[in-house]
């Protein structure tokens, strides 16, 4: 019986035992979606029999389970990010067209073995964070009809939540990609801005936006962010990764001082952010209050400000020609653009850099902050009644973090009596994603609230999918040869202090050779692009940054460091060796690993 929840690890574990494969997942999730209580989750669904021909070929092209990083696993896409042959309405039916081709994220999921089940419902060219603003009908939180899902990424959320994809993709300039997650009870993964490429992505404000990405559990987020990241020369806003290491104990996180605890007359979220603070502790956290002032005032300039003219520079033909065709709340916002000038920008910008020098020297003190994901939620009476108003409220911890070019992972905290759930999250420097993550699993975990409304409270999350934790701001380091566990070189990794992280395997477009005259014997490991292998056997060890940069320069030619693709899609700095040098090199692929081939060869 397929769960309510349809978790990464569990879905692979179905497809290799082949209890399951990618066309009766199909099936299953066209059964659910035909079902679904909630007809606003999806603009455009995906038919019923083109999804299960889309399953079929991918069985066709890729036979073996799990042979693809996403190997048949069903996600769901906003409908502002294009995806080829189906519309994009940005939840406006006069804007609406069919793109030829999907955007470059959507693609990367696609080539991973994605399936698309739709296009989702939003918040109005995602301009709000409650999820009313959409003539498709407004989603609503899966624990309770009355009450908003939470915006702009509405129906990316209920998707998840109701089981209804696996994974689905927001996105955030405010808090769009984390507010719907608190509300869904699930994890939202607001990765750094440039990090995922925006192009095929309608803007909301373009030197802001990030697509994100909605799961069940951490690891299955940042399994899909791995695949989905990487730089884009198309996009102008796009980034070249350069990770921040946090600390693997001891993390000192900012939390919200008596004055500026601000949660609308909601005491139970308040008491559940204070859950989270102790757990975070126990954890091996340090909870340092901190003066939100700053942040608050910058997560202003956001709608009150000049950053509000970006919203009317992003659909500004399309606004002279059909103003009637916008949400009146959408329109309004959009409308008070013409309140600033050239100068007000220029003003705003000033303003922006001296509160960024205050924020910095708050920052440097600090690792991360933990903050409440929203202070509260409403219902979509109540929504509707102080649409502006009450909308601000839900982005009053989440404005700010894109501004300040940081990352975000957002995760269940627990429920309010009434059945609610509440969220918290925790923002760090830019390009923090990776250290993130353990730690946002880790509190995951320890709270118990369990995902969606599939994963009961309290019950343990999959381990598969679980964060392994990286010791002290190491980076990872992925060895294919002799640097393995037992074998002739591993004593230079513990010389230098590695930490054994995990056994696992390559994607299955690499190949492996043995390099002759090498002393001791090496493999050379060589991505063939279209070659479909059985992966290889790897280690991944985690090497401080010193000892990293002393590893790396001491290996000799033609091996180097470069990124190697793992088996469930991260992108890990690892061992490669240069074309030419496995030119008549015996290829060894078929061991499945250097281990096995030298056993084989001993024998």
């Amino acid at each position: 019986m397929l769960p309510t929840i349809l978790d990464i690890a569990s879905l692979r574990a179905a497809f290799a035992d082949r209890s399951l494969d990618p066309v009766g997942l199909a099936e299953l999730v066209a059964e659910r979606m035909a079902a679904a209580s909630d007809p606003a989750i999806f603009i455009t669904p995906v038919p019923r029999a083109d999804l299960i021909a889309a399953a079929r070929a991918l069985m066709q092209a890729h036979p073996e389970p799990n042979s693809l990083p996403l190997w048949g696993l069903p996600f769901a896409v906003k409908d502002n990010i294009d995806v080829a042959g189906l519309p994009t309405t940005a939840a406006c039916p006069a804007f609406a067209s069919v793109p030829e081709r999907d955007a470059a994220v959507v693609a990367r999921l696609k080539a991973a073995g994605a399936l698309v089940t739709g296009k989702t419902n939003l918040d109005q060219f995602a301009t709000g964070l409650n999820g009313t603003r959409s003539p498709y009908g407004a989603p609503r939180s899966v624990f309770n009809p009355d009450f908003v899902s939470g915006g702009s990424s509405s129906g990316s959320a209920v998707a998840v939540a109701a089981g209804l994809a696996c994974f689905s993709l927001g996105t955030d300039t405010a808090g769009s990609g984390r507010v719907p997650a608190a509300f869904n009870n699930l994890v939202g993964i607001k990765p750094t801005p440039g990090a995922l490429s925006t192009t095929g992505l309608v803007p909301a404000c373009r030197s802001l936006d990030c697509i994100t990405i909605f799961s069940a559990t951490v690891g299955d987020g940042i399994a899909v962010r791995r695949i989905a990241e990487g730089f884009d020369p198309a996009d102008p806003y796009s980034r070249t990764a350069r990770p921040h290491p946090l600390p693997g104990t001891g993390l000192r996180f900012g939390v919200l001082g008596p004055a500026e605890r601000e949660f609308y007359g909601d005491a139970e979220t308040a008491a559940l952010y204070d859950g989270a603070i102790a757990r975070l502790e126990r954890l091996g956290g340090v909870a340092v209050p901190f003066d939100y002032a700053p942040f608050r005032a910058i997560a202003a300039l956001l709608y009150d400000g000049p950053w509000v003219a970006e919203r009317l520079a992003a659909i500004a033909e399309f606004y002279a020609d059909h103003p009637d065709a916008l949400d009146p709340s959408v329109r309004a916002i959009v409308e008070s653009a013409k309140r600033y000038s050239a100068v007000d920008a220029f003003r705003g910008r000033y303003a922006f850099e001296a509160l960024k020098r205050r924020t910095d020297a708050i920052l440097a003190d600090l690792d991360v902050l933990l903050l409440p994901t929203s202070p509260t939620i409403y219902t979509v009476a109540e929504m509707q009644a102080e649409p502006i108003a009450r909308n601000s409220h839900f982005g009053r911890y989440t404005n700010f973090a894109n501004l300040l070019g940081m990352a975000a992972i957002a995760v269940p905290a627990g429920f309010r009596r009434d059945g609610l759930p509440a969220g918290v999250m925790l923002v760090g420097p830019g390009f923090s994603d990776e250290a993130l993550a353990p730690w946002a699993d880790a509190l995951h975990r320890a709270l118990g609230a369990g995902a969606g409304m599939g994963i009961e409270r309290g019950r343990a999350l999959p381990e598969a999918s679980r964060v392994p934790p990286v010791a002290s701001g190491q980076i990872p380091l992925v060895v294919v040869g002799a640097h393995l566990t037992g074998l002739a070189l591993n004593h230079q990794l513990q010389d230098l202090g590695a930490t054994f992280l995990r056994a696992t395997r390559t994607a299955s477009d690499y190949r492996l050779y043995a390099l002759p005259g090498t002393v001791p014997p090496k493999p050379g490991l060589v991505r063939a692009p279209g070659f479909d292998g059985p992966g290889l056997e790897v280690e991944v060890w985690g090497l401080d940054p010193a000892a990293f940069g002393h590893f790396a320069a001491a290996i000799p030619a033609p091996l180097g460091i470069g990124k190697i693709t793992l088996a469930d899609g991260e992108s890990v700095s690892g061992f490669l060796c240069e074309a030419h040098a496995v030119a008549g090199a015996p290829e060894i692929t078929r061991h499945g690993g250097w281990r096995a081939y030298l056993a084989a060869e001993s024998a």
